[in-house]
């Protein structure tokens, strides 16, 4: 079920992936000398990593994104250089690693301190990320893996939360009521923590949230668990 801007949403989404190809290129197109952990990864596979961007093979940008950043003797370049790749295959349901892993790799990668160019390119594609996965249900993916990435780059659930509560749709509402039965399930959202390294305490956010929507977006056994939360809180 789609809202009737979707496929809007979608080609704004697939543009601000070109966009980050784009704003990446400086660093992207120039061959690179990757040092790392050769008990792990041969010397082939450090100098395939060094080649453009474009030219690394799909299946090593998974290792990439989630190997820990000991592994690399610069690991903020190596992780600079495929974000655009982790990123794109992330977005699209390709990439099989955790969104809150990938979220933590990026705040150790300091992505809030590449080039204004950069950044501004990674912050259009969460906005059109964000609006994209909320138009469709089913979509790709649940919306908590979008949720998770996002909130946790730029340290805050609440603008996307204010996004979700302004998205009048069936799909946008499904959504919620899937989210919060993941949330609800063993009482996670009393305490609620995103990022693979628990960075983000979603808590304090979500509860008044959850409360100020609109009647009727919530169901009424939902709405009763919410409730039940905070008062124990």
């Amino acid at each position: 079920m789609t809202d009737p801007q979707a496929h809007q949403r979608k080609q704004r989404l697939a543009a601000a992936l070109d966009a980050l190809d784009a704003a990446f290129t400086p660093l992207t197109s120039q061959p690179f000398t990757v040092e790392g952990c050769t008990y792990c990864y041969p010397p082939a596979w450090l100098e395939a990593l060094g080649r453009p961007a474009h030219l690394v093979p799909e299946e090593m940008i998974s290792s990439v994104a989630s190997e820990v950043p000991s592994h690399w003797s610069d690991f903020v370049t190596v992780y600079r250089r495929m974000t655009p790749r982790i990123v794109r295959l992330l977005v699209t349901g390709r990439l099989h690693v955790d969104h809150g892993l990938i979220a933590s790799r990026l705040l150790t990668a300091g992505w809030r301190d590449w080039t204004a160019a950069e950044r501004d390119a990674l912050e259009e594609v969460w906005h059109a990320w964000w609006r994209s996965a909320l138009s469709t249900y089913p979509g790709v993916e649940p919306v908590t893996g979008p949720l998770e990435t996002i909130a946790v780059c730029t340290g805050t659930t609440a603008p996307w939360l204010d996004v979700w509560a302004r998205t009048r749709t069936e799909a946008a509402d499904r959504h919620l009521h899937d989210t919060l039965d993941d949330w609800l399930f063993e009482w996670q959202l009393a305490d609620l923590r995103l990022g693979f390294y628990n960075e983000l305490h979603a808590t304090p956010e979500l509860l008044p949230w959850l409360l100020s929507l609109e009647d009727g977006r919530i169901g009424a056994a939902q709405f009763e668990e919410v409730e039940r939360i905070i008062a124990y809180a």
